[in-house]
């Protein structure tokens, strides 16, 4: 009972934390029709911050508090610069948004170096979950993510701006004929993207080592997570996340990480054949 206890507070841990880099990466697609190949690095931007600010300050809730920030001024940056150059050119997206990751990560080897940084944990104590003493930091990142992605979820369904946006989602042209400043809902929602992925990154750093490469373990799962929760779903999002973050929890603990990793991808392959627009089929 212990061991299925410890289980399933691993993969909500994992889960929700990736559930952060999906929700931007759904926000991002469903709107502008873009594949952000550069989410990854917003994430170890976050994470980077963090670094910068604990080594600075000695302070890692403020770290905590200036990722988020911080990569909604990358995105703001990254948006005016090069996306919205190249918003109906679905390739050319792919490609420069792949050479940007590439210059990210060569920035931050240029920062920081090449070798892997660390974050004192700000919550080392452990604390009794029905029996299993489990890291009390681990319980504030399940409680943090699942605050946040409801507070995301609220801003898209409960809110004007978010009506906005996913009218914009919906037909850009009738939205755009109705009033509403689809420049500004794009800068907006790719800012919001962004700064979702730099706050995973960051709230992940005191338990992950921080390199150069660390975005690409939360990449390749978020867009697996994007494909099989459904393309354009914010329910998608989680219903993905659940499936790969369970699955990669489950399998990782009888098995080699590269296995665990194998397997993943095929029950992703399998789910997108038999259901090419993911478990929600789409829905917006």
């Amino acid at each position: 009972m212990e061991a299925t206890i410890a289980l399933l507070l691993d993969t909500a841990n994992f889960t929700l934390a990736l559930l952060l880099v999906t929700l931007g990466l759904v926000v991002i697609f469903g709107l502008m029709n873009v594949i952000n190949m550069a989410h990854g690095e917003f994430f170890l931007i976050g994470a980077y911050v963090v670094v910068a600010v604990s080594n600075a300050t000695g302070s890692f809730w403020l770290g905590l508090l200036l990722a988020p920030a911080a990569l909604a001024v990358v995105g703001l940056l990254v948006e005016w610069l090069i996306i919205r150059h190249i918003y109906h050119r679905f390739i050319d997206t792919i490609l420069a948004t792949w050479g940007l990751s590439l210059v990210i990560k060569q920035g931050v080897v240029v920062l920081f170096g090449p070798g892997a940084q660390s974050v004192p944990n700000p919550l080392p104590a452990a604390v009794d979950v029905l029996g299993v003493h489990y890291p009390a930091y681990r319980l504030f990142i399940m409680a943090l993510s699942a605050a946040l992605a409801l507070a995301t979820y609220y801003l898209f369904f409960r809110t004007k701006l978010g009506l906005q946006i996913r009218g914009v989602i919906a037909n850009r042209a009738m939205a755009a004929s109705l009033g509403i400043n689809t420049r500004r809902i794009d800068r907006a929602t790719f800012a919001v993207g962004s700064a979702l992925a730099g706050f995973a990154g960051a709230v992940m750093a005191p338990i992950m080592s921080v390199d150069p490469q660390m975005g690409v373990g939360f990449l390749i799962p978020s867009f697996l997570s994007v494909l099989v929760g459904g393309v354009n779903s914010l329910v998608g999002a989680l219903i993905g996340s659940g499936v790969i973050g369970g699955a990669t929890t489950l399998f990782s603990t009888g098995i080699s990480q590269a296995d665990a990793q194998i397997l993943v991808f095929l029950l992703a392959m399998i789910i997108i054949r038999f259901l090419p627009n993911g478990i929600t089929g789409g829905r917006k």
